[in-house]
């Protein structure tokens, strides 16, 4: 892993070695030589993260964006973090992911509030980042750009002193969610959060209308969170904008994977 500042790219050492060279950018990087990987406030670069998730989410998936047309903006934009992975050859933005501090969530309030009750995660909130917009552009879904974008949520996490993170894992509900009700059903036995942990959708899943016995497959991003040992905090919740059913996810890095740790330098 490294940290990448404008000038040089400097071995990560420690927590301390996340740098600011001004308010709007702050230079974090898992960088490889064929991806650059970097937290960014700039405005040029958030609009370009932006556009790649209305190509994905709008163009892809047919979401309702309310944004202007051709990027996905929202309130939360200017009050988070963007991470961008840039692919060095075409200097196309080709991952994404908005993170949004316990400070900025004081004020604000965390999106998923907006799907969610979450009275019961009050406690760790002062340690609670919450994980936002994941996207990928299709031609770069082989799992090199996720694993970064993960790499660099982590350690920018460790740097912030920030233990618990929370996000919202969407599954289409184009069939009427019958998939996303037998997903819930096949995995809320081995990975649901402890009651203390646990929220309520504010627009819950009709599960008991819906079809529970599917053999179905978690989507790539619900089986990353729960291999690095995230759990998933109660009935998922219907997300009319994107027609999805979205599952609240969260993770705290003492209860990571042994494995990922390794992985992330956090062990």
């Amino acid at each position: 892993m490294y940290i990448e500042s404008a000038e040089r790219l400097l071995p990560a050492t420690s927590h301390h070695d996340v740098t600011r060279t001004g308010p709007s950018r702050i230079h974090l990087a898992a960088s490889t030589p064929q991806f650059a990987v970097y937290v960014t406030r700039d405005e040029s670069e958030i609009r370009a993260a932006q556009r790649l998730r209305y190509q994905v989410f709008r163009e892809e998936f047919g979401a309702f964006l309310r944004g202007p047309e051709g990027r996905d903006e929202d309130f939360y934009d200017a009050f988070c973090d963007h991470l961008i992975v840039r692919c060095r050859e075409t200097q196309n933005v080709v991952g994404t992911y908005r993170m949004l501090a316990p400070d900025q969530a004081r004020r604000l309030g965390y999106y998923a509030d907006n799907e969610f009750f979450t009275t019961r995660l009050n406690p760790i909130k002062p340690n609670l980042v919450e994980f936002g917009r994941s996207c990928v552009h299709p031609d770069y879904r082989s799992g090199s750009v996720i694993m970064l974008l993960w790499s660099a949520l982590a350690y920018h996490m460790m740097a912030n002193g920030q233990e618990h993170v929370i996000g919202c894992a969407s599954v289409s509900m184009r069939d009427g969610g019958h998939q996303a009700a037998s997903l819930f059903h096949r995995l809320k036995d081995k990975h649901l959060a402890d009651p203390e942990y646990q929220v309520f959708p504010r627009h819950p899943l009709p599960l008991n209308k819906l079809q529970c016995s599917l053999e179905v497959e978690a989507p790539p991003l619900i089986k990353g969170y729960l291999r690095l040992g995230a759990r998933i905090c109660g009935d998922p919740a219907w997300d009319p904008d994107f027609n999805s059913a979205d599952f609240f996810m969260l993770l705290s890095l003492s209860a990571m994977s042994p494995r990922y740790k390794r992985h992330f330098g956090i062990a």
